[in-house]
């Protein structure tokens, strides 16, 4: 209980402690570090999938691990956790996420606009909010009080995290020694990736549109 209050309060470096320790898990364990971390960073504990993902792409790059298993097991993990919190919601409803999400730095204010945002761009939106940094760890907790489709949940999902996965594993594989040009490709990275996710939103939103008119 005492972790759980200082997790609240956004410790930094209770949580530079965190991060440090479950990367050097990952080193030890392998892919299936790259997994559980990333499963972590797609349910209940938003630990960023960067610190994973870049030197695991680096460590591909230097043969130590397979870029293309990497790449499976982060996206195997991003689905996994998605899953996770999708069923977690279903299952226990609004009331027991906002009772524990605040342990998890997820309020009722949170949860909120997270179902606002589910409501106004639709179910394609568990694709793109996991594109989106702050909303990824948590597009699925709406999808599954809204009992989505599982088949479309899980689909989304994959498409999603896969691209995230595979721009963070390459960039990795091609920079990860250069901490600078990490920063600098993963800002632009991330702006690219979020013009193509506005863009798919709104052809999403005309398509829907033009077919309601029909």
């Amino acid at each position: 209980m005492e972790l759980l209050k200082r997790l609240q309060t956004k410790e930094p470096k209770l949580l530079g402690e965190i991060v440090s320790k479950i990367v050097e898990i990952v080193g030890d364990w392998g892919y299936f570090g790259i997994f559980a971390a990333m499963f972590l960073e797609s349910s209940f504990f938003p630990f960023p999938s960067e610190v994973i993902m870049i030197p695991a792409g680096y460590l591909s790059f230097k043969g130590e691990f397979n870029l293309f298993f990497s790449i499976l097991a982060g996206v195997g993990g991003s689905i996994v956790g998605a899953l996770f919190n999708y069923y977690l919601a279903m299952h226990f409803g609004r009331r027991f996420l906002i009772k524990w999400g605040r342990y998890f730095f997820l309020d009722e204010k949170g949860l909120d606009k997270l179902e606002r945002f589910f409501k106004s761009h639709g179910e394609i939106s568990t694709f793109s909010g996991r594109l989106i940094p702050g909303v990824r760890q948590y597009i699925s907790l709406p999808a599954g009080l809204a009992k989505m489709s599982i088949f479309k949940f899980s689909l989304y999902t994959a498409l999603g995290a896969g691209i995230w996965v595979v721009v963070l594993a390459v960039l990795g594989y091609f920079v990860g020694a250069n901490e600078a040009l990490v920063k600098e490709y993963l800002r632009s990275a991330t702006v690219i990736v979020l013009i193509l996710v506005a863009g798919l939103l709104l052809f999403y939103y005309l398509r829907h549109r033009a077919k309601a008119k029909l």
